[in-house]
């Protein structure tokens, strides 16, 4: 079980990293860990997922706390019903983007903030693991019910006049399927927006590029404007260009800027350490102060609402919203920045030369190093790369950012997997493979014998 207690929530392979029994406990002494009486539970379409709600439930209930249970749902829905409906606890049962035999909880609290390793599940993994389940001779009780009318009606307002856009949308057999015909009528171009948690044609993780293959292809034969991609519980949505080319998620953010800065809006805003310096000065340039910030929404969540931020996004494709509770929604990302090439194509720019304009910057993309040392591969790269030039900025928090004038880095560990992240942005191509060859020599030492790559 304690393999599958991560940074951000609770995930591996179901009967592997954690079994029903584990997910029983969990269940059992949520409600202790969070002071409640009701949990709020929805799930994913994985075939694992009422399985795993039967023992959550009978854990939730043994301890005496009642269950809401409103079945099939995607994960920000969950967050928003969280807070709307005053819950103290709420879990969504989803591995997100993983594989077909993996799945999960998401546990948030009040006013759905997340619950982390570092802000609870660290204390729940030591109740499972330690302490004594004596079942309450009151137990709880088990309702269902249905928001899903008034979810929708929250994100109306949010609907844009598409008129003339021509869209696909790939729903990778996940929960983006849930909703998305109510939210976009039967004007896109769908696919595998059949609910199977089997994921038949596809894994449910657009940031692998075989898993955006068939969107790029039906855009370049139905001649679409855009297509986007759901992850498997949608909460991420990724978007490739008329040409089918996939956008570096991050640059997104700069779109959902347009949108606020065209309703007026000014403000804070958020972007993870990883985050392209092009969408940095793009959306400063729109009277935006922006703010970076540790990479997961354990994190984000947490940083947009200290800071009161409008909006935020992560290079991984999550998007936050201050009129969202704080946390991300695809569903509405989706929405507002649609609206925005809209707009772009009423202009007669493409969705490719809107990207271009923004992106000024070069970048590696993330590469991954199986390291065994971390700690000392970073302190090592990170003094080498500044013998030769004086930064402008340094970032110590999850791994470190550092900045000079014409280019930077950012390395860190992975929270989830047993990898060291690199990535580089320069202001000429040149330069970037400059530096990308220095980052590759600093490194290969302590590279352990795995495959590098993108």
């Amino acid at each position: 079980m304690r393999k599958a207690f991560k940074a951000y929530d609770i995930r591996g392979i179901f009967d592997t990293d954690f079994t029903a029994a584990d997910v029983y406990k969990i269940g059992y002494f949520l409600p202790q860990l969070l002071n409640t009486t009701r949990v709020l539970v929805g799930m994913d379409v994985r075939v694992s997922s009422i399985t795993i709600f039967k023992s959550l439930s009978d854990g939730i209930t043994d301890a005496g706390a009642d269950v809401d249970f409103c079945g099939l749902s995607t994960t920000p829905m969950i967050y928003w019903a969280t807070a709307r409906y005053d819950y103290d606890a709420s879990v969504m049962i989803t591995a997100s983007h993983n594989p077909a035999s993996h799945n999960g909880l998401k546990i948030s609290r009040k006013e759905a903030l997340p619950v982390g390793y570092d802000t609870g599940l660290c204390e729940l993994l030591s109740l499972a693991e330690s302490s004594e389940i004596i079942p309450v001779e009151n137990k709880g009780m088990i309702r269902s019910i249905d928001f899903r009318n008034e979810y929708v009606d929250f994100l109306k307002p949010y609907i844009p006049d598409l008129t003339g856009l021509n869209i696909a949308i790939d729903c990778s057999n996940g929960m983006g399927s849930l909703l998305i015909h109510n939210l976009m009528g039967e004007s896109p171009h769908y696919m595998y927006d059949t609910l199977d948690g089997t994921f038949p044609n596809h894994e449910p993780n657009p940031l692998e590029q075989e898993n955006v293959a068939d969107l790029s292809k039906k855009v370049i034969e139905q001649g679409c404007d855009v297509g986007l991609i759901f992850d498997g519980d949608a909460d991420r949505v990724m978007f490739v260009d008329e040409k089918g080319k996939f956008i570096q998620p991050d640059i997104m953010i700069a779109l959902i800027a347009d949108y606020y800065a065209d309703l007026g809006h000014s403000g804070k805003c958020l972007q993870d350490i990883r985050t392209s310096k092009s969408v940095t000065e793009y959306v400063e340039s729109k009277g935006f102060e922006m703010h970076t910030w540790r990479v997961g929404r354990a994190y984000a969540a947490l940083k947009l609402r200290e800071i009161n931020g409008l909006f935020g996004g992560e290079l991984a494709g999550h998007y936050y919203f201050r009129d969202f509770y704080y946390s991300d929604s695809a569903y509405l990302a989706a929405l507002i920045i649609l609206g925005r090439i809209k707009k772009s194509k009423d202009s007669g720019i493409s969705l490719s030369a809107l990207i271009e304009s923004i992106s000024v910057y070069h970048g590696s993309g993330e590469v991954n190093f199986h390291i065994e040392d971390k700690e000392a591969a970073i302190r090592t790269f990170v003094d080498r790369m500044q013998v030769c030039e004086k930064p402008l900025k340094v970032m110590d928090f999850d791994g470190y950012r550092v900045e000079f004038k014409n280019w930077w880095f950012n390395i860190r560990p992975s929270n989830t997997e047993p990898y060291l992240r690199l990535l580089l942005e320069a202001k000429t191509p040149e330069l970037l493979n400059e530096k990308l060859e220095m980052a590759l020599q600093i490194l290969e030492p302590f590279k352990t014998p795995y495959t590098y790559g993108h």
